[in-house]
């Protein structure tokens, strides 16, 4: 078992992704973005500089948070999904040179205009993820797919019903404690009810291979719209997070917790000296302490015998 994060939050830059992470006590960084941006589209000087700084430091990355198929490209726009073959085709040797075997990938926006779940458009995403999946798993890679604002996200029984359809060993689930408390439940008529963390949890666990700890409220809009997302540190919103956790200890979970935290807007700093730089570092550093204190607290109470590595 073993503790990291999405990085970024921290800072901009990897030298101050690498202090957090140190200053943490980690090993290990989520690369999302790295000077704004992605490990398929550094340029090979800049991809260079970022392996050798990782070699000096002793941090390595274990996952590429990518942006295939998430929620800005469309499952109809041929252009999108060339994006997404082009973003892989970059990322891979660059994975390879930094042993990263899982990608987080998603499975496309749903569209406003639609019904997102339509059989016709449903094929489409199947088809469009297949073809993901099986080249990354071409290149020893898992495609880790995320519950977020995706297709897979509208509720636990359309990400099951991508594992079933897309059918391939290597598409496997990052699950997302924080991303069910602002989605709404697409399952049944309108008007639909917030999804519950908990629930969507237990109905795919068998699935599961590596968590994103995030936490939140959702702010209703007079629209009635998405809710507004009100991030909090784990375990004071309504992601279930201790509870998910807490199931994940006892049942021999033993893969790794990614904090995403999104709380620097609201993470109130003592002095307010502080500049915004260093209450972006300090809302990261003092959420992966929170998570940790939490995680080792429950490692407790449920006897487990995993190491935190």
């Amino acid at each position: 078992m073993f503790l990291t994060g999405f990085a970024d939050e921290a800072g901009a830059d990897l030298s101050t992704q690498i202090r957090a992470t140190r200053e943490l006590g980690w090993r290990r960084i989520e690369c999302r973005r790295i000077g704004g941006k992605n490990l398929a589209t550094l340029t090979d000087a800049e991809f260079e500089t970022v392996a050798q700084q990782l070699a000096a430091s002793g941090i390595s990355f274990n996952c590429f948070g990518s942006s295939v198929a998430n929620w800005s490209r469309h499952p109809r726009k041929e252009e999108d999904f060339q994006t997404d073959l082009r973003e892989l085709e970059a990322a891979f040797p660059r994975m390879e040179k930094l042993g990263i075997r899982l990608l987080r990938g998603m499975s496309y926006l749903t569209p406003a205009d639609e019904i997102p779940d339509s059989p016709e458009l449903e094929e489409i995403i199947f088809r469009k993820v297949r073809v993901l999946v099986a080249m990354c798993a071409d290149h020893g890679i898992v495609y880790g797919h995320e519950n977020c604002m995706n297709y897979g996200g509208l509720s636990y029984r359309h990400t099951l019903r991508l594992l079933e359809k897309v059918d391939h060993p290597d598409l496997k689930l990052i699950f997302d404690t924080g991303n069910p408390t602002f989605n709404y439940r697409r399952l049944g008529s309108p008007p639909y009810p917030l999804q519950s963390a908990w629930e969507f949890y237990r109905q795919v666990r068998e699935h599961i291979v590596y968590i994103h700890i995030k936490d939140g409220l959702a702010l209703p809009r007079e629209d009635g719209a998405r809710p507004e997302p009100l991030y909090t540190f784990a375990g004071d919103g309504a992601g279930d997070v201790r509870a998910i956790v807490r199931d994940l200890c006892r049942s021999g979970y033993d893969g790794g917790f990614s904090i995403e935290p999104h709380i620097a807007s609201v993470f109130h700093s003592a002095d307010p000296a502080q500049t915004p730089e260093n209450v972006r570092f300090a809302s990261y550093i003092e959420y992966g302490r929170r998570f940790e204190a939490m995680l080792r607290e429950i490692l407790r109470e449920t006897g487990s015998r995993a190491v935190l590595s």
